[in-house]
């Protein structure tokens, strides 16, 4: 029986490693050996997630054909990741990914660092905050005032509490978008939304338009459901989306949905205005697609001038076109797993009824906080802090980034939680495996684009701020100096930080 359960095409295969670019070898560095950079390139596939673990690699001379080399060479970096316990083989079975014995499995998107390991690693892996105190405290507090009713009851509630849900569409009417509580379903976070919503409009093999980058936890979300996902290239840097792509692709592919955020954006930070807003919303309608509006970010404005645009569903009045996703999960605590969908209410009858197969509901008591914190000003209070929190952070690590790595190029987003950072020329893929020997902890920028994009990027959060910013900063230029000499040795051991 063969032990991989699911394979790699030579092509495909030949695509991933073809993204892996280095900087040139500078004076004095030798190139290691083609099998050996075969081997390398391979393990950092397996070890990103972007080459699952148990997938069947091309036979030896299928995989030299399309890589243009001798078959010799993809021997070697067979036998060489063989030896090392990135692959196993069986006559008659060929070659399939492994681990290691001791080693974690990969991660295909973006997991937190477990608590215990924060004194050893900062870790800008995952773009999410501290919880905003006193308000998370308070909140729970007042949820447990309100929860003895509810205790009375089953307490599941596939479409949310009453209360919540009116409380929501009040503060979407009060932004100028008329919403009733029947257009509101609360979700398991902004995950549980999204994975509700394409269960419901795109089965195995639809497609879905996303932006490219995009954030990666959903496009991983998005291929396990077996999606097909078309990426559209965004404008350069900070200017939002490029419509006229967008249009042709909606026109041409006639996706099933396509995935945006318009509200500093994740990762690059890029703000879509009015104008872009209306004009993607009637390019989907032509379409036929469905737009699904992330909104996770729009209340994390971080520069005091900035002007927000209207929600993007505001130039959908008729509510065919546009399903709107809301979490508490950015803007107060990612601990906190609310979120929410708007949509017509017939889109919301036909979610709340899939959930019946899916979790059954959210959790009452953080369905009770949210509305504390909605219902008293609490929630303003708290997302305020959060803003502060954020521009700080984003400050520092700007100017530490700025003073350690000159070479790096970014464009200062005026909200969000992401920095967008081409590298100078180094594999990001490379810089994220170098940093976690160093002790700092990067997301790559291949994680937030479809089939190898984006190499040459890595993705900062303001998730740090002060000494322990600098010190990311010069663990970072750390890891750089390790991939431009070519190191792939163990590296300095990370030293603990104590903020």
């Amino acid at each position: 029986m063969a032990q991989w359960t699911s394979a790699v095409g030579p092509a495909q295969l030949a695509r991933l490693l073809s993204s892996q670019q280095d900087r040139p070898a500078g004076p004095g560095s030798r190139r290691p050996p083609a099998y050996r950079a075969l081997a390398d390139g391979i393990r950092l596939l397996v070890l990103e997630g972007r080459v699952p673990v148990a997938a069947r690699l091309p036979a030896e001379r299928e995989l030299a054909v399309a890589l243009s080399v001798s078959r010799t060479t993809v021997a070697a970096a067979y036998e060489a990741l063989r030896t090392e316990g990135f692959l196993e083989s069986r006559r008659g079975a060929g070659s399939w990914t492994a681990v290691p014995a001791g080693n974690p499995l990969p991660a295909r998107g973006l997991e937190p660092l477990p608590p215990e390991a924060l004194g050893s690693m900062i870790d800008l892996g995952c773009a999410a905050l501290p919880a905003p105190e006193p308000w998370l405290t308070r909140a729970v507090q007042g949820a447990l005032e309100e929860l003895p009713p509810y205790a009375h009851t089953h307490g599941d509630y596939p479409a949310g509490l009453p209360a919540l849900r009116s409380m929501i569409a009040e503060r979407y009417t009060a932004r100028g978008i008329p919403t009733m509580p029947e257009q509101i379903m609360v979700t398991t976070g902004a995950m549980g939304a999204i994975d509700a919503i394409c269960h419901l409009f795109a089965g195995r093999g639809e497609r879905i338009a996303v932006e490219s980058p995009s954030y990666a936890n959903i496009l991983q979300l998005m291929r396990e459901a077996g999606a097909r996902l078309v990426p559209v290239a965004m404008a350069e840097g900070l200017a939002g989306w490029d419509v006229d792509r967008w249009r042709q692709v909606l026109r041409d592919a006639a996706p099933r949905i396509a995935y945006v955020v318009a509200d500093f954006h994740n990762p690059t930070g890029a703000l879509a205005d009015d104008d872009q807003r209306r004009q993607l919303v009637d390019a989907a309608r032509s379409a036929g697609t469905v737009l699904v509006a992330d909104e996770t970010m729009s209340e994390l404005w971080l520069d005091p001038e900035v002007e927000m645009p209207r929600p993007v569903c505001a130039f959908d009045p008729a509510g065919s076109t546009v399903i709107t996703v809301g979490s508490a999960s950015k803007a107060f605590w990612a601990g906190m797993r609310i979120g929410w969908v708007r949509a017509a209410p017939d889109v919301i009858r036909s979610l709340v009824a899939a959930r019946a197969y899916a979790d059954l509901g959210t959790p009452v008591l953080e369905q009770l906080a949210v509305n504390w914190l909605f219902s008293t000003g609490g929630w303003e209070q708290a997302v305020e802090l959060r803003r502060v929190q954020a521009r700080e952070n984003r400050e520092a690590l700007v100017a530490a980034v700025r003073r350690e790595l000159p070479g790096w190029e970014f464009e200062v987003p005026r909200g969000g939680l992401t920095l967008w950072v081409r590298t100078g020329g180094l594999s990001g893929s490379r810089l994220a495996e170098a940093g976690e020997r160093v002790g700092v902890r990067v997301p790559s920028g291949p994680r937030f684009g479809v089939d190898g994009a984006f190499e040459g990027y890595v993705r900062l959060p303001f998730t740090v701020g002060g000494a322990v910013a600098e010190e990311a900063a010069v663990r970072l230029a750390a890891a750089a100096k390790l991939v431009e000499s070519g190191g792939t040795g163990g590296g300095e051991a990370p030293r603990t930080f104590v903020a």
